[in-house]
């Protein structure tokens, strides 16, 4: 009996090593793998599994960003308005995690020059549509936000050589803030009075820009051009002509409705010849106090640059400044401020609480005819002084009225103050307290634009591996090749 003979196994036949049937398995294992790669990528970009590498965490969204779209009320559609080749790769990938992040977030790659209806859509008196740019539109409230690729660049100050630099992209804080933006009910009023001597528009621009930037409505104009409703705030920027006794009653009608004011001056604002204006101050208990606050001397770190008329103040607790001073943003600059008195007894429909103080060795100066000293005198005044307050007043109509002065007005307008300080996280927590919204804290940091130069450590690891890979190699040569040479 003849045994059979063995079966060659399928993979060793030349049919299957070399023959049609090897092909099409191959053309299939390849399909599979390209399927499988489309299916985890659409999977990795739809539920943002990419993991950020990069060196400063461009696509990285921070816990102020993934708090908002938690809370988001409303579908939001944003346009990146790129050409085909031309787009902002780390720019389209964080559109995609904040889809990932949120399902009310949509968004689409178009260009202006195939979608020109964008361009009227969108467009109007302060914002242009153009490629590069995103548009996030809310289609509820209808409002939308254009972010220019300058949006997406931060600038700061260097204090060293004078110039403005490049801080960092600011891809993530933007989008963020025009996403709860274009989603609010509405948008909150910030109305400027003009034709007291204030500082206009133009003088004025820092504080604007900043307002606007943030999303107020802002609207310079005199009172009596003014339709006043309780939910809008008034500012008196630094007046230096009384409110006529129409204009007083109009005041005073729109805060016993419950509106709120926001007064800022200086020193040298004549009071004396302002009596409506300044009564409408001592119904909030503000009581400004003649002359300009001086430092101490004897205390450095309350002035700055040896310049004891740039008064570094105090800040205080007070429903302004009790989040400023917990995330440490407390550094501020105040140009020769004035004073006020802080009052001992008030009615009871009256809260007052000084926000901001000047050292204990400060004083208050009068300037008077060519003399340029600032030496304490013998009859000045001796500090601490308040040199910013807030206040409630429940009013007799029984609603709730909001009022902050504050005795510097470059430190509300100044740029230089804003890059230098705090200043911008006070204007904006000051907004927020007198219109009596709930604190916001996008403190969302600016991604670096440029990897950090290598330092003495960070260069040692590198340079030990270096040395120690050759003689790794060197040293497994030797273990393998000195046992043959004695065989």
């Amino acid at each position: 009996m003849t045994d059979k003979p063995r079966k060659t196994p399928l993979w060793r036949r030349p049919r299957f090593r070399y023959g049609s049937l090897s092909a099409l398995l191959l053309i299939v294992l390849l399909a599979l793998m390209v399927g499988f790669n489309l299916l985890f990528t659409h999977l990795e970009k739809e539920n943002g599994w990419r993991v950020d590498y990069s060196f400063n965490g461009l696509t990285t969204q921070s816990q102020a960003t993934l708090d908002v779209l938690e809370t988001l009320p409303y579908p939001v559609h944003i346009y990146a308005l790129f050409t085909q080749g031309n787009e902002d790769l780390p720019l389209m990938e964080l559109l995609d995690r904040y889809a990932a992040a949120s399902d009310l977030i949509t968004w689409e790659q178009t260009d202006v020059a195939l979608n020109p209806g964008l361009l009227t859509r969108f467009s109007d008196d302060t914002q242009t549509v153009a490629n590069d740019s995103l548009i996030v539109h809310c289609p509820t409230t209808d409002r939308w936000k254009v972010l220019s690729p300058a949006d997406f660049i931060g600038i700061s100050l260097n204090y060293e050589q004078g110039v403005y630099e490049i801080a960092g992209y600011t891809y993530e804080q933007e989008i963020t803030s025009a996403l709860t933006f274009v989603t609010k009910e509405s948008i909150p009023r910030v109305l400027f009075t003009q034709g007291h001597g204030e500082l206009d528009e133009e003088t004025a621009a820092p504080l604007t820009e900043l307002l606007t930037a943030n999303h107020y409505d802002v609207t310079f104009a005199r009172l009596s051009s003014m339709e006043l409703t309780p939910g809008d705030l008034l500012v008196f920027l630094a007046p230096v002509l009384d409110l006529s006794d129409a204009e007083l009653k109009q005041v005073q009608a729109f805060v016993s409705a419950g509106g709120s004011l926001l007064m800022v001056c200086d020193y040298s604002d004549p009071f004396e010849d302002m009596p409506n204006y300044l009564s409408l101050m001592r119904s909030y208990g503000f009581e400004p106090v003649k002359g300009m606050v001086i430092a101490g001397q004897e205390e450095p770190d309350t002035y700055f640059n040896n310049n004891r008329q740039q008064i570094i103040p105090t800040m205080l607790m007070g429903e302004v400044t009790q989040d400023l001073i917990t995330r440490g943003a407390d550094v501020l600059l105040m140009t020769a401020p004035r004073a006020f008195l802080v009052p001992q007894d008030t009615d009871g429909g009256l809260i007052v609480t000084p926000i901001l103080s000047s050292g204990n060795a400060s004083y208050l100066y009068q300037p008077s005819g060519a003399s340029l000293s600032l030496a304490r005198q013998e009859d000045s005044p001796a500090g601490p002084f308040a040199l910013a307050l807030e206040a409630r007043r429940i009013t007799s109509a029984g609603e709730l009225s909001r009022a902050m002065v504050v005795g510097s007005s470059p430190l509300m307008t100044s740029s230089q103050v804003h890059s230098m300080t705090d200043a911008h996280a006070f204007i904006l927590r000051s907004m927020e307290f007198l219109l009596g919204l709930a604190p916001t804290d996008l403190n969302i940091v600016a991604k670096p634009a440029f990897r950090p130069q290598l330092s003495v450590e960070s260069a040692v690891p590198g340079s030990l591996l270096l040395v120690f890979l050759p003689l790794t190699v060197l040293a497994a040569a030797l273990i393998v090749l000195l046992p043959r040479r004695h065989r």
